[in-house]
């Protein structure tokens, strides 16, 4: 639609010449730098006054950002007073600080602040709050360690309070209405379930996470990999001296869960450790409604329903040390550990009807699964600070393993009208996986003149796995193999990288230019039975090579205004599980089985942003296009006697064009709400060979998270979305609605909470869409039964040194690269 893309512009241009009306003012700015007199490292988050050094009236008040700077404009002529302050650090104060707004901007440089002596305090709590949203280096940083509505759930559950992303009911995550999204935990990616994403989000628990990082647009320094980047940040416990909590939750269908986090931390090492247990059932219904447009026989519809429980019992296990081997160097040692065990009945009722929708034939099949799993990661890390200010190298080398079983039984019992024969025997499918992955990379940041720096870096990371399928009849006289199904496929992915990034600033213009090479490939071999049941071996080889350029062009403006432009190209490969030719057949009209002949699409993107913050308002805007070529998509192909296959195919193009807003709003004390729309224009080009004709839709989704606070002590939040139609080469996917609250009270002390929650109150979060081709019509809807209660109680206990100052984490540095991997 070339008139939304005009509406679209028009926008922005408004947007422009407000912004160019406001910098047109003559107004006064004050900056500035802090860092620690002793290690010359920046302090986040330090607090920034300003008084009126004659009425001593508060002018302005901010805080540092992530690289340790301030700025405060829209300043009046005068004579003020100026304090800095942060836990654990003497005050500043600077007096007789003069501003002439004729002059311009006031830098005050670089200021010190002393760690603080020693003493001998009472019992005193110091509680902070977290921004909800910042925007540091290209990405947006979500504070969601305060989600109410998602206490005693998942990390699924949590996501859906993020804007900008949507969870559905398979737990596919989508980022401004795209799927092909790297997911990551700490900045790398989890072998939990072979890397599974939904797996991966059930099996992390929500209190463990304390940010959620979003990337739309990343830039050289990550991996080129994925439509965008979700950062899942967890917890480490890094407050001095001996600290715990404990956390146990009991909900509705059977929902348990419990929690333990403990950390001891000194002058010289962070010590810390987590547990969590969860245990849980999950509900679900659905229906597949069939329409053979060009049938073959007798058979014109089939209709399918398929209730299912499935029972999940989870344990994660984490614990490391941070040891600052030196004032400037940092050695960090981890460990994880994940358990799972799932059992999942299903009932799969399938009818088959004539034009006049008379019952031709009706069979129920029984699937039932059995899956566990175990997997553990092994992490070192090391930084090193050098004495030139910001000067800095890292290294990682990361270690994972992870192995599951999914057993699966399917039992049919067929009905033909009027002719009752015999069940045919029960089928098994027994699929084993296992698979490592290793991870080496070097970065290294050099400042380059006063503001300039120069960041390079390495990796290699390198994912072994193997897949194995056994399926069986299990028939009276004991199980024969089925060896159509029956196939072994193992896979090597290497991806080997390096990066070239330099960044400047001209006064309030500041720029970003990077450049990464990348030379990837994977070489897999499938071993199958031919008709005869004699092995065969296909090799399967998937070379990747490319540079990946970025471009990242920023504008300050007055009154805390901001523009920004980027560019970036980047991949998306196609998966080990989306090239295996093995077949999935736990449904009996619709096989799944993968495409060993697709090849790697390609992403380009652009997108502006403007930003603005008001002195109870943060508004961030973003106008993005994107265009992919040798589009992956799941494709259904023509009905085979009344079964149908989906396979991945490369499709040629497709491009979203979309505005996306976020605003937070602090407009009384008793009550904040974050808000975010996003709307965007999908175009599909035709693909005539599988009967797909090129279309194109407007679609958008919003949500909103209320928070209030009328009583002391007691914190409510009230959360609500909405996902519009959209359509998807194939697909007319159908809009959803959910709501969600939750309700915290903090006993006297702070040291113990109690929370109530209710996930998707209306039970109205649902996974719906229409899918149409020349010979068949789907009309499918899934419903995970999600509405639950869930009590959630918290008991803190420890007591914070206050004499040593903790080693810098390396989450804290603003330039940390994220180690994503495919």
């Amino acid at each position: 639609m070339k008139l939304f893309q005009i509406k679209l512009i028009a926008i922005i241009l408004m947007l422009l010449s407000v912004t160019s009306a406001l910098y047109a003012q003559n107004i006064g700015k004050i900056t500035g730098i802090v860092k620690d007199s002793q290690t010359q490292e920046v302090i986040s988050f330090a607090t920034v006054a300003l008084t009126d050094q004659n009425t001593k009236a508060n002018v302005k008040g901010t805080q540092t950002d992530l690289n340790g700077s301030f700025v405060m404009d829209n300043l009046p002529a005068g004579t003020f007073t100026i304090r800095l302050s942060f836990v654990g650090y003497d005050p500043v104060v600077k007096e007789n600080i003069v501003l002439d707004p004729s002059a311009g901007i006031l830098n005050l440089g670089e200021i010190s602040m002393n760690a603080a002596k020693s003493k001998m305090l009472n019992e005193v709590t110091v509680s902070a709050k977290k921004a909800t949203l910042q925007n540091s280096a290209g990405k947006k940083v979500f504070a969601v360690n305060q989600s109410l509505v998602s206490q005693g759930g998942t990390a699924a559950d949590l996501l859906q309070n993020v804007p900008t992303l949507q969870i559905d009911v398979n737990g596919n995550v989508s980022l401004r209405g795209s799927t092909g999204v790297k997911v990551l935990i700490d900045g790398k990616p989890s072998l939990i379930a072979g890397g599974d994403i939904t797996q991966i989000l059930q099996s992390t628990p929500a209190s463990s996470i304390e940010t959620v990082e979003v990337i739309a647009n990343p830039s050289a320094k990550y991996d080129a990999e994925g439509q965008g980047i979700i950062n899942i940040v967890l917890k480490k416990n890094s407050k001095p001296g001996f600290n715990g909590s404990v956390a146990l939750a009991a909900g509705t269908r059977k929902n348990y869960n419990g929690s333990a986090n403990l950390s001891y931390q000194t002058s010289k090492a962070n010590l810390y450790g987590n547990y969590s247990l969860r245990d849980g059932n999950t509900y679900s219904n659905g229906f597949q409604y069939l329409t053979f447009l060009n049938p073959t026989d007798a058979t014109v519809f089939s209709n399918q329903l398929f209730p299912s429980t499935t029972s999940n019992k989870i344990q994660n296990l984490k614990t490391g040390i941070d040891y600052s081997l030196s004032p400037k160097s940092i050695l960090s040692v981890s460990g994880s550990l994940n358990l799972r065990n799932t059992h999942r009945d299903e009932l799969l009722d399938l009818d088959y009807l004539d034009a006049n929708r008379v019952p031709i034939q009706s069979s129920r099949q029984n699937n039932t699964t059995n899956s566990n799993g175990k997997s553990y990661e092994l992490d070192l890390d090391y930084s090193q600070h050098f004495k030139k200010p910001k000067e800095e190298l890292t290294f990682n080398f990361a270690y994972s393993h992870g192995t599951s079983r999914n057993l699966q039984v399917y039992q049919s019992h067929s009905n033909i009208i009027n002719e009752r024969g015999p069940d045919p025997d029960p089928l098994e499918s027994d699929i084993w996986n296992n698979g490592a992955n290793y991870n080496i990379q070097a970065d290294y940041i050099l400042p380059a003149g006063k503001t300039g720096q120069i960041s390079a870096g390495y990796r290699s990371q390198i994912s072994l796995g193997n897949n194995n399928q056994y399926a069986y009849n299990l028939s009276n006289t004991g199980a024969e193999p089925i060896y159509s199904f029956t196939n072994l496929f193992g896979s090597n992915q290497q991806v080997h990288a390096i990066y070239l990034n330099y960044q400047n600033q001209v006064k309030n213009f500041s720029y970003e230019v990077g450049l990464r090479a990348e030379d990837t490939h994977l070489n897999a071999t499938y071993q199958g039975y031919d008709a005869n049941n004699s092995l065969y071996s296909t090799p399967i080889s998937v070379p990747s090579k490319g540079l990946y350029p970025s471009v990242f062009l920023t504008q300050k403006l007055q009154n805390n205004q901001q523009l920004q432009f980027s560019f970036t190209n980047r991949v998306t490969r196609p998966t080990p599980r989306e090239l295996n030719p093995s077949t999935d057949f736990s449904d009996p009209t619709n096989y799944e089985t993968g495409n060993p002949h697709l090849i790697p699409e390609s992403i380009n993107s652009l997108e502006l942003g403007y930003n603005k913050i008001w002195q109870n308002i943060s508004f961030t805007s973003s106008l993005y296009y994107s265009r992919l070529n040798n589009v992956i998509k799941h494709i259904e192909s023509d009905p085979v006697d009344g079964l149908i296959i989906t396979t991945a195919q490369n499709l040629k193009h497709s491009t979203t064009t979309g505005l996306e807003l976020i605003g937070h709003f602090d407009l009384i004390k008793a009550w904040d709400f974050t808000a975010n729309a996003n709307i965007f224009e999908r175009k599909n080009d035709a693909a005539p060979q599988y009967g797909i004709a090129a279309n194109s839709g407007l679609s958008w989704n919003a949500n909103i998270t209320n928070n209030v606070s009328l009583v002391k002590n007691l914190s409510v939040q009230i959360r609500a979305d909405y996902r519009a139609a959209d359509i998807i080469v194939q697909d007319r996917n159908r809009p959803a609605f959910g709501l969600d609250a939750g309700a915290r009270y903090d006993f006297p002390g702070n040291k113990a909470s109690l929370s109530f929650n209710s996930i998707d109150i209306f039970n109205s979060r649902k996974w719906a869409f229409l899918r149409s081709s020349d010979d068949l019509l789907l009309d499918f809807e899934r419903l995970r039964i999600s509405s639950r209660g869930t009590f959630t109680f918290t008991y803190r206990f420890g007591k914070s040194g206050i004499n040593s100052k903790p080693p810098k984490k390396k989450e804290d540095k603003p330039d940390k690269r994220i180690d994503d991997a495919s």
